[in-house]
């Protein structure tokens, strides 16, 4: 059966957060210690509400089971565990880029292209709300997929998590003027 893309609601809440969860305990063991991983795991894959809110928030769903996820925003918190004082801000799309958060695909769902629709479902959105540019934080796992969209990489980054553990990011950025 075809995923079917659709807006998420808050009954998918603990769905997502399940899907973050094992997609974080599946890949990040390559690119983090144990204590990172466990940290990520607990800290960012929770699914900020406001992104169900705001209706910026995507799920690809078989058979009543979410498979992949992610979304867009036009508020200033850029991933789930920062605790940033500005956070629930509205951006300025005239001199701001909309942000990309929390994408996950189920690891026997990868490779089949649903994270580039849901990347292009926020690339298209933001875009009609007036944004010419997106950015994200990028775990170490995304980087890839990021780049095959058109993201470059901004800087290195460090990641605080509240229980204080710290974990290597990517800050990425792109234009929203045409996808790849």
């Amino acid at each position: 059966m075809e995923p079917v893309l659709r807006l998420a609601v808050r009954a998918d809440s603990a769905a997502v957060a399940e899907l973050g969860r094992a997609s974080v305990l599946e890949l990040f063991p390559a690119f983090h210690s144990a204590v990172e991983t466990a940290s990520a795991a607990e800290h960012i894959t929770t699914l900020d509400p406001a992104l169900i809110d705001d209706g910026t928030y995507y799920v690809h769903e078989v058979n009543g089971e979410i498979v992949a996820c992610g979304g867009w925003s036009r508020r200033n918190k850029l991933f789930n565990a920062s605790t940033a004082g500005a956070d629930d801000r509205l951006l300025d799309p005239a001199t701001e880029p909309a942000r990309i958060r929390a994408m996950f695909v189920r690891s026997d769902w990868t490779r089949r292209g649903l994270a580039r629709a849901i990347l292009t479902a926020c690339t298209d959105a933001a875009r009609a709300e007036g944004f010419t540019r997106l950015a994200l934080m990028a775990t170490l796992p995304g980087v890839p997929l990021y780049k095959a969209f058109g993201f470059t990489e901004v800087a290195p980054a460090e990641l605080p998590m509240p229980d204080g553990v710290t974990l290597a990011g990517v800050a990425m950025e792109r234009s929203i003027e045409e996808t790849p």
